[in-house]
């Protein structure tokens, strides 16, 4: 267990044991997995879906890695790349379907402690940044909310979404530019 000392908190409990380490994983990295698959997603009830599916897909995933391979994981990059496959294949599989009818949408959940004007402001803003993140292409996208919704190094987004460094940069450098100028002609 020696070479194993150095370990975040996370790597250790899920060494010491599945379940529990599980969740401590799942402590340590729902809010992070929500907020982005919410700005991926741009809708509360898919946010919450991915996010359930990104923590049984690891789940099960973990359930077949052996010692080493839990001890050499990067539990942040790991779980936002899982998010990002079931994101990538859900917006596939939307794309051949009709769209919904928006009467049968369901109402977001609320806040009780929320006052009502911060929730307005909350709403109208996250409203308009997931209307302007969605104009988006997929990949600029994801670039920009990893980097600045998720605050995540470019180093860790090129491992999440498997691209060099330097296409990340470009990726969000591009997006940001083309927020801005959506931005501007509203």
């Amino acid at each position: 267990m020696s070479d194993f000392v150095c370990l975040d908190p996370v790597r250790k409990a899920l060494l010491d044991d599945l379940d529990e380490g599980f969740a401590e994983l799942f402590s340590a990295h729902r809010g992070l997995v929500f907020s982005t698959a919410l700005r991926m997603s741009g809708r509360w009830a898919d946010a919450e879906d991915l996010t359930a599916e990104t923590f049984l897909r690891a789940y099960r995933a973990l359930a077949g890695y052996d010692r080493e391979r839990i001890a050499a994981l990067q539990p942040r990059p790991w779980v936002l790349t899982i998010l990002m496959n079931i994101w990538r294949n859900c917006a596939r599989a939307k794309s051949r379907k009709p769209p919904p009818d928006l009467r049968e949408e369901p109402v977001e959940s609320v806040d009780p402690h929320e006052g009502v004007e911060e929730a307005a402001v909350r709403r109208e803003t996250g409203e308009e940044l997931s209307e302007l993140l969605g104009l988006l292409p997929a990949e600029q996208r994801a670039a920009v909310v990893l980097r600045h919704v998720v605050d995540l190094p470019v180093s860790e987004i090129a491992t999440v979404l498997q691209i060099p460094q330097g296409t990340v940069k470009s990726h969000v450098s591009r997006g940001l530019r083309r927020l801005r100028t959506l931005g501007g002609t509203r």
